[in-house]
């Protein structure tokens, strides 16, 4: 399975901020946005990843990710030319792809919980259909939202609706099979102009092939593509990492514990930090001996 991340768009929410930079290359806590959704797609095992930016972002992205082989990744590059949509990601990504399946992760959306990359592993390991993940809000009209049978399975699911069936949102992690390109050839423009991810999700659901995963109150997720919720999820992880002393989303730290680079990876990657991921790095190695 390939994975790939869509971090593109104006961030216009987020002006100014976001006037000069990606929005995905802002801070959160202590590492750039576009880590978190690297990682997600690290911990269900993917190791091929086609990251979508916007024209002007492109160089930026290439030199702080480079060709991924650093974390015994593959990282390669495409452009989206306008917010057409995040249905468009397959479209761009269809040569990449190659006909296989395939994760798609918004680079703004941030996932953290206990289990969870046994969640996304067994998504990833799925042979056919699609699965989306679920998770429980206050504001159903502001997301795609999934009604849920007793059974898990989903009874239907929509845009941004008046009146909501449920109030669970669809967040930004989406696992397909081989027919998602197929199938996204197939959605035409919403009324705003865009290829909707909710109508591929839509024809999964037609033919009886959508999974759905209920997120678990263990499990946190945020959109950070506002001011408010990008500070707080810079303060949750500034807390768990404090608390916790373990740093969330270190990509030196997944690729070793998922077997992509070896301790003597590890170490020359340490020794590039003149901050406190230097011994943090350092001690996963000691930690490892003396156990």
């Amino acid at each position: 399975m390939k994975g790939i991340i869509l971090a593109g768009g104006a961030g216009s929410r987020l002006a100014p901020l976001t006037n000069s930079i990606s929005k995905q290359l802002l801070p959160v806590y202590d590492k750039p946005m576009i880590h978190y959704p690297i990682s997600t797609l690290m911990l269900a095992g993917i190791r091929e990843l086609l990251i979508i930016t916007t024209p002007q972002s492109r160089e930026q992205f290439e030199a702080l990710l480079g060709d991924g082989s650093h974390l015994g990744m593959s990282f390669s590059y495409a452009t989206q030319s306008a917010p057409n949509g995040l249905a468009e990601a397959f479209l761009i990504g269809e040569s990449f792809l190659a006909g296989g399946p395939s994760a798609l992760a918004l680079g703004d959306n941030i996932f953290h919980g206990a289990g969870f990359s046994g969640v996304v592993r067994s998504a990833a390991e799925a042979k056919a259909g699609a699965s989306v993940f679920a998770y429980e809000v206050q504001d159903p009209h502001q997301f795609g939202i999934v009604e849920v049978g007793e059974d898990g399975r989903a009874i239907s699911i929509e845009e941004k609706p008046v009146h909501p069936k449920s109030n669970w949102a669809v967040t930004g992690l989406y696992f397909y099979d081989q027919d998602v390109v197929d199938i996204a050839k197939t959605v035409k423009p919403s009324a705003r102009g865009e290829l909707e991810i909710t109508c591929v999700n839509a024809k999964y659901l037609a033919r009886g092939d959508l999974d759905v995963v209920q997120l678990s109150r263990g499990t946190t997720w945020w959109d950070a593509g506002t001011f408010d919720s990008l500070l707080q999820v810079s303060n949750y992880v500034r807390a768990v990492e404090r608390q916790q002393r373990y740093k969330v989303a270190c990509l030196e730290e997944i690729a070793w514990r998922q077997g992509f680079i070896s301790d003597d990876d590890l170490l020359r990657l340490a020794n590039n930090y003149k901050n406190g991921y230097k011994p943090y790095l350092e001690s996963l190695l000691d930690s490892s001996t003396s156990s």
